[in-house]
């Protein structure tokens, strides 16, 4: 299983209400923070949902 690595790279200013949401969710409060969340589908909808947003890199677990 890998893990993705999850950089708020623009800001949640001008988003909707359910965006604002969903990158609180993910752990993502500012430009320039980071998470580390293990992939699940769950996870890849939340972040399709704001992928304008972030940038994302896949973190092998070996």
């Amino acid at each position: 299983m890998s893990t993705l690595v999850i950089k708020q790279v623009k800001s949640a200013n001008g988003t909707n209400g359910p965006q604002r949401d969903t990158l609180r969710s993910l752990g993502l409060r500012r430009i320039g923070s980071v998470v580390e969340r293990p992939e699940s589908p769950q996870l890849l909808g939340m972040v399709h949902a704001v992928r304008h947003l972030v940038v994302v890199e896949e973190k092998s677990d070996a």
